[in-house]
């Protein structure tokens, strides 16, 4: 419980008066000596600013990959997922609130040293790791020692996050970094400011950043209805992914269910959500998905040259694959943008002859 580790921070500068200007993510704090940063785990002490968070585990789980969601990369794996204190977003809607906005003296954690960290990782017989539940931007000491080391020990890294984070700071990471699930909130600055706290600039540069560093991108955005639900807001987020990030990039649309701040939100209708999927599909993306929808079609991949289904998901978990070893559709033979190897290729190997 409380703080056991600290450690001196990356990516900030001294600015005078024992004044210290964070660069770690765009909200930019300039932090006065004993006070701490928007994100309520980084702190000036006599001038030099520390993270309070290296170590600090709230949460962890093996979870599969696509729950994070992460269709396109090593499907059907399990991944080693940990979260910790704290973020740089005030989102109203936050469904991990209690680590998220929690104070950090008051919230229950343990201590994982990364070289630890790695070995549960391993020993969970995961493929990969990802830094989620809260902001991974706000933990960057931590996971920038962390993503090396697993990198050397044969295992992929990702990060699900709201993308705030500065372009030194993705720049940093980036070598060590393999995916990315980026949280676009909406298209609109009056929501980032009055929802999330912050500004949407930012997360698009970052995204952009991102897919040209080389780090598998995919797009999830949570439509609430009143609030980033205009269809020609969807229709010019779209678009911006289509340019932007490629057609090729899966994105997610995912139902919004009452939560934190927003409980007097109905859920998203049905309705909104497959004219979402039906505009992104018009904008020319290739591969766009619908969350939090049991049962829905447009959980599954399906081939955008023939419509052949490719992959059949149920809960979280692969039903049906049927992509060539090449990564290619059996019928017609469109490539098919997955990273890494199906989890159960052997057994789909045997099953469709190849």
């Amino acid at each position: 419980m409380g703080i056991d580790v600290i450690k001196e921070a990356m990516l900030y500068e001294k600015i005078g008066d024992n004044k210290v200007h964070c660069n770690l993510c765009a909200q930019s704090c300039k932090i006065p000596p004993g006070k701490r940063g928007f994100c309520g785990v980084r702190e000036n002490r006599e001038g030099q600013l520390y993270t309070l968070i290296y170590g600090t585990v709230s949460s962890e789980a093996v979870d599969p990959i696509e729950k994070k969601p992460l269709y396109h990369f090593y499907p059907g794996s399990y991944v080693y997922s940990v979260g910790s204190i704290g973020c740089n977003f005030r989102c109203k809607h936050c469904q991990n609130w209690a680590i998220s906005q929690a104070c950090l003296e008051d919230a229950y954690t343990m201590n994982i040293p990364p070289d630890e960290l790695i070995e549960r990782a391993i020993l969970s017989r995961s493929g990969s790791i990802a830094w989620t539940y809260n902001e991974p931007t706000i933990w960057h000491e931590y996971t920038y020692e962390c993503a090396k080391l697993a990198k050397d020990a044969g295992l992929a890294t990702i990060y699900v996050t709201n993308g705030y984070m500065t372009p030194d700071a993705l720049r940093h990471i980036a070598p060590y970094l393999d995916a990315a699930n980026i949280d676009i909130k909406a298209f609109n600055e009056k929501f980032y400011h009055d929802v999330a706290s912050a500004k949407l600039a930012p997360v698009l540069e970052a995204s952009a950043l991102a897919k040209q560093l080389g780090i598998h991108v995919e797009i999830t955005t949570l439509i609430i209805p009143g609030a980033n639900d205009s269809l020609d807001e969807l229709r010019e987020l779209s678009k911006w992914v289509y340019k932007s990030l490629g057609p090729e990039t899966p994105l997610h649309f995912t139902r919004f269910h009452p939560q934190y701040k927003m409980q007097n939100i109905s859920p998203t209708p049905v309705k909104t959500m497959q004219e979402a999927c039906k505009i992104a599909t018009e904008e020319g993306l290739r591969y766009v998905y619908m969350g939090n929808v049991p049962g829905s079609e447009k959980n599954n991949t399906f081939c955008p040259n023939c419509g052949k289904l490719l992959i059949a998901r149920g809960f979280f978990e692969i039903e049906k694959y049927d992509i060539t070893p090449e990564k290619t559709c059996p019928k017609c033979g469109e490539h098919i943008p997955i990273i890494g190897e199906y989890a159960g290729l052997k057994e789909a190997s045997d099953e469709y002859g190849y």
